[in-house]
């Protein structure tokens, strides 16, 4: 896992995938109800294509996206990663650079325990 600096205090968003709807549903649930992620979004099935072990790859995937804070990215990262079937699942973090107070301040408030 590589961690770019950023401040505990900075909202980030964590953009992950999943190979179906209920494996994304359990991942968003889970990581929302531990307090690792203020909200998950989970988009509709998309063709991803991409190379894995020399060979063109396609399969349908769940987008998902994380709101979370730099204090909680790392666990976040490593929950998502232990949830996850694939051997090299997508993990990006995003810095958020702004955003409406109220919500800025929901997301941390949701994830300070």
């Amino acid at each position: 896992m590589q961690l770019q600096p950023h401040s505990v205090d900075q909202i980030v968003l964590v953009l992950s995938n999943a190979p179906d709807e209920a494996l994304a549903k359990r991942i968003a649930h889970l990581t929302v109800e531990e307090g690792l992620a203020a909200c998950v979004n989970l988009g509709r099935p998309a063709l991803s294509m991409y190379m894995w072990q020399g060979t063109l790859e396609g399969a349908e995937e769940i987008p998902l996206t994380f709101k979370t804070t730099g204090a909680k990215v790392g666990a976040l990262m490593e929950r998502i990663r232990s949830l996850h079937p694939y051997e090299v699942p997508e993990i990006l973090v995003l810095p958020v650079i702004a955003g409406l107070d109220t919500y800025i301040n929901w997301v941390k408030e949701q994830t300070s325990a």
